[in-house]
């Protein structure tokens, strides 16, 4: 084919550039792929917590799970456990576990749940993940395959670790071409398409393909291409952050979810590893002050991590808009990470979107051009659905909380709730979520997480109707739970003894 799209052009390193690099370059091995990065701007992490799906992308693209835990300072994520949004009480904590019943037992568990008084936490009732978690306990035992586990599970990493494994292993293992270099502009088609970039030193990089990583600036989906912003801040009100990294004693407990602390402005991420603690005060700057973020971020510190000395910390500040591109796929230029838009990073949905991007068009890869404006529409389509559930997710945190706070109350004004929220919220009170309100073969947050939201929340969800065989289910459940509990391992020790291992014994012969 005369217009065949051979050689795709990444522009931008960090996650999302390497990650797009690995995933392109394993899947379609026949293609040329190049990475421009300039060479002297550091890389934003886009976040620390990996969803599930990270475990298929690290296998896909040929990385050991014992490298990659080692070289990125990893450790096993189980989902993210939500302390203080409900009343702020210290009783009022919750957990959005990876790991769900069926689909088909989704209701009649957590109708049964209701139905016996509601003693003890919903999540505790319906997966043993809940007693994994609290007694920081690994999804896994060190015998089982490389990706496989005892439960559902994701990882916590640091990120600028995983973008330097990530570009080692394209450049060496999958023949990816890197170039140091600054882009200053591109060249057109007479089509108008991109026909190359125009790098600092003047040389020309053509491609038929451009993956714009470039991170907040999008110097290509917005401004080459001009796609416009779509704000979300009406509705995800957060727009800075305010980051520490704290060490940690040796041999003490590794978390096994991220942990997300409510404060009278917003919320404090809290993410274990094996050396540090990442922690982060999230917060809406026209409801709270740098300064009284920074006090909070370190009382929080002082409270929660033994032996830290929070004068001594330097909060690292992010600011960052909220919100995400109008198209994402722009004739031959398409946009993956930041470039595409953030949200807030509750729930972690950063990460996963560059996975998802990343397999929507390696399964429907265009071979043509011909082709490629067709593939671009269906991609825009689908991600713009999915920004649309993320932010409608994110809000659902927000909307059933009883804090008093100014910024609580206007987190449920009827105004600043997605239409589609709250016809569910409505729906929600007479039938239980399900497929028929999230549709789709994919969906990021199916009906299972808005139950373990709403029960967790307080949220009255109407569950009508037991099945005669849910006690019996629910007690295997149970009994599944101390079983894990007595088998698996810590995370500390799990990733002690793997450290301990030579680099030889991680890699499978």
């Amino acid at each position: 084919m005369s217009n065949a799209v051979q050689h795709i052009v990444i522009v931008g390193g960090g996650t999302a550039g390497w990650l797009s690099a690995c995933v392109l370059a394993a899947r379609l091995p026949h293609k040329r792929i190049t990475l421009v990065e300039a060479p002297d701007i550091p890389t934003i992490g886009v976040g620390e917590g990996t969803w599930p799906t990270m475990r298929e992308t690290l296998a896909t693209i040929g990385i050991p799970e014992a490298v990659f835990l080692t070289e990125c300072d990893a450790t096993f994520k189980q989902g993210s456990r939500f302390d203080g949004w409900r009343d702020g009480s210290a009783e009022d904590s919750y957990l959005h576990p990876f790991s769900a019943p069926p689909a088909a037992e989704m209701r009649d568990l957590a109708a049964t749940w209701q139905a016996s008084g509601q003693q003890g936490p919903f999540a505790a009732a319906i997966t043993a993940q809940h007693a994994v978690c609290a007694a920081s306990l690994a999804p896994r035992q060190r015998a089982m395959p490389d990706y496989a586990g005892a439960l559902n599970y994701g990882y916590h990493l640091d990120a600028g670790k995983f973008a330097a494994l990530l570009a080692r292993h394209a450049t060496e293992r999958l023949g990816v071409t890197r170039i140091a270099a600054q882009v200053t502009g591109v060249t057109r088609a007479t089509s108008g398409d991109m026909a190359a970039l125009m790098l600092q030193d003047g040389a020309e990089l053509a491609g038929d393909l451009f993956l714009d990583c470039s991170g907040q600036a999008a110097i290509l989906i917005a401004g080459e291409c001009g796609a416009a912003w779509v704000d979300r801040s009406d509705v995800s009100f957060n727009d800075r952050a305010l980051a520490v990294q704290v060490p940690v004693e040796p041999g003490s407990p590794i978390a096994a979810q991220t942990i997300g602390t409510a404060h009278e402005a917003g919320w404090l991420w809290d993410i274990g590893l094996p050396t540090r603690r990442g922690i982060g005060c999230v917060y809406a700057s026209r409801f709270l002050s740098d300064e009284r973020a920074a006090a909070i971020l370190k009382a929080y510190v002082a409270a929660k991590v033994p032996g830290a000395d929070p004068a001594s910390l330097t909060p690292r500040k992010l600011a960052f808009s909220t919100g995400h591109r109008d198209r994402f796929w722009i004739g031959n230029c398409l946009a993956v990470g930041l470039s595409a838009g953030f949200i807030e990073p509750l729930e972690a949905s950063a990460i996963v979107l560059i996975e998802l991007s990343l397999k929507a068009l390696a399964d429907n890869f265009p071979q043509s051009r011909t082709s490629m404006d067709i593939h671009a529409a269906r991609f825009n389509e689908l991600f713009r659905y999915r920004w649309d559930r993320v932010v409608e997710f994110l809000k659902l945190h927000y909307v059933p909380s009883g804090r008093m706070e100014p910024y609580w109350q206007a987190q449920r004004a009827p105004e600043t709730i997605p239409a589609r929220l709250a016809e569910c919220l409505t729906l929600w009170r007479e039938q239980a979520p399900s497929a028929w309100d999230f549709p789709r073969v994919d969906e990021m947050f199916p009906a299972a997480s808005q139950q373990y939201v709403l029960h967790g929340m307080g949220v009255p969800v109407s569950l009508a109707g037991t099945s005669p065989a849910a006690p019996a289910r629910l007690a295997e459940i149970a009994a599944k739970a101390r079983a894990l509990a007595a088998a698996l391992p810590t995370t500390r020790d799990y990733l002690d003894r793997l450290a301990a291992q030579s680099p030889a014994a991680r890699i499978p012969a």
